[in-house]
């Protein structure tokens, strides 16, 4: 750590990680309901419960996303934040809003549509702690030095902060909501997002890997120019059946076959790096989270995205277990595991101590990544039958699910694997190992190097 001021990054990752072990366990519940459908029905609704989890994966990747900026920003731009007093403010405005909309939610106050609930208040709180981010990180960056991993974190920051006034917008007709709505989601998830991961990766090979920074700047601009291309028109992948003009359907397909060369590219460049470098960087598991979030992406979000984009296939599986497989490997590959990777990196050097339980860690990406790959497959072959038996043979939905059954609790299954991993992360980052020292004539308390 070079700056004073990057040790706001840890109090965002701090709120970061307890949000994830809430987003995970909720995960899992919601997971058992599948397979035993009477579970707190009474007391805790399923509605609620995967609102619960869905509000809590964006808002955690958020707080990660905006604690890896207060990290990189004074680093690559070669001054302290201009405001550590604005940043502990805008996570205080978080905070409270992430706790006043789970207060809503369980008493039934929520906003309908679809990872957009918040209540009213809540959405302007979002707005005014975006604004305050943007101000500090936005004067930081005029004031130092420009690299292209500023340039294009800052871009991405901008219009996902821009985009999110778009979730005040919501029509009474139902395919200008379901527009805007996707204004939202998409263009954040699939286009503004894929900025921010771009650059953040971009700053970890730097950092992990000493290649060249010219190197690692050619590439970030060549992945970004996919992405925005492909991103912003591969919206209407979402336009397709909600009462929209047919020529989206030809303009959703087409863009979105583009979607998966960014993604392809973040991975070559995540292995490239690598191999170009050869750096033996003591930070193993930092390491192996980036390459493995730009791996998962690539599969997540690249191919089962690609599996059901095409609006002839899409016809038949829109909304079944099928997008549900593609939606869990995209999002963990694409932002949780690169988040898990940042906090790999910065969180030793923000409590200077660089030993850490480096073996627990990786031993959680495993843990995490093969209980999300044996999801993902679970999820697909479920929505496989689902397809042929609901939408091509006709039979009614929850006779469908009833045939599921088996699928739900492998599902339930893996997601205890991710759950135990996410906990092992945890525990990994936050808990310091002692050295065990026999009495002699050097005695001390140190961490175990390679730790």
């Amino acid at each position: 750590m070079k700056y004073q001021s990057q040790k706001v990054a840890y109090a965002y990752f701090l709120v970061a990680m307890a949000l994830f072990g809430i987003q995970v366990l909720g995960g899992l519940l919601a997971g058992w309901i599948y397979v035993s459908p009477n579970t707190l029905s009474e007391i805790l609704p399923f509605n609620v419960i995967r609102m619960i989890h869905t509000n809590a994966l964006i808002v955690w990747l958020l707080l990660g996303f905006f604690g890896a900026a207060y990290y990189l920003v004074p680093e690559e731009s070669e001054r302290e934040i201009f405001s550590v007093k604005l940043a502990y403010i805008q996570l205080a405005i978080l905070v409270v809003g992430t706790l006043g909309a789970v207060g809503s939610y369980l008493v039934g106050i929520h906003g309908g549509r679809e990872f957009l609930e918040q209540p009213l208040w809540v959405k302007f709180g979002i707005l005014v702690a975006a604004v305050i981010f943007l101000v500090n990180v936005s004067l930081t960056f005029l004031a130092g030095r420009k690299t292209a991993i500023t340039n294009i974190l800052m871009m991405g920051l901008w219009l996902l902060c821009l985009l999110w006034v778009f979730a005040f917008i919501n029509p009474d007709n139902l395919s200008l909501d379901k527009m805007y709505w996707w204004m939202v989601v998409h263009l954040w998830v699939e286009a503004t997002w894929e900025l921010v991961m771009a650059a953040i990766l971009g700053f970890l090979m730097l950092k992990l890997t000493g290649v060249d920074r010219e190197v690692i700047e050619k590439w970030l601009y060549v992945i970004v120019a996919t992405a925005l291309f492909s991103g912003i028109l591969g919206t209407g992948h979402h336009f397709y059946w909600i009462g929209t003009p047919g020529y989206w359907q030809w303009i959703g397909s087409i863009f979105s076959t583009f979607e998966v060369v960014p993604f392809f590219a973040m991975m070559s460049f995540a292995f490239v790096m690598v191999w170009k470098g050869r750096k033996n960087h003591p930070n193993k598991a930092a390491l192996l989270w980036s390459l493995g979030s730009s791996t998962v992406a690539f599969f997540g979000a690249g191919v089962w995205g690609f599996l059901h984009t095409l609006h002839g296939v899409n016809f038949y599986t829109h909304g079944t277990q099928i997008t549900a497989a593609h939606g869990h490997l995209a999002f963990y590959g694409a932002y949780v595991a690169l988040n898990l990777a940042m906090f790999s990196y910065a969180m030793p050097l923000l409590r200077n101590r660089a030993p850490y339980n480096q073996v627990l860690n990786m031993a959680s990406f495993w843990l995490m990544t093969g209980g999300m790959a044996f999801m993902t497959f679970t999820l697909t072959f479920a929505g496989t039958i689902q397809t042929h038996m609901q939408r091509i043979v006709g039979d009614y939905y929850m006779d469908v699910q009833d045939q599921l059954g088996l699928f739900y609790l492998m599902r339930f299954g893996s997601g205890v694997a991710v759950v135990l991993g996410a906990l092992l992360f945890i525990y990994s980052m936050l808990v310091v190992r002692r050295e065990v020292v026999k009495p002699g004539p050097a005695i001390k308390d140190a961490a175990v190097p390679g730790e």
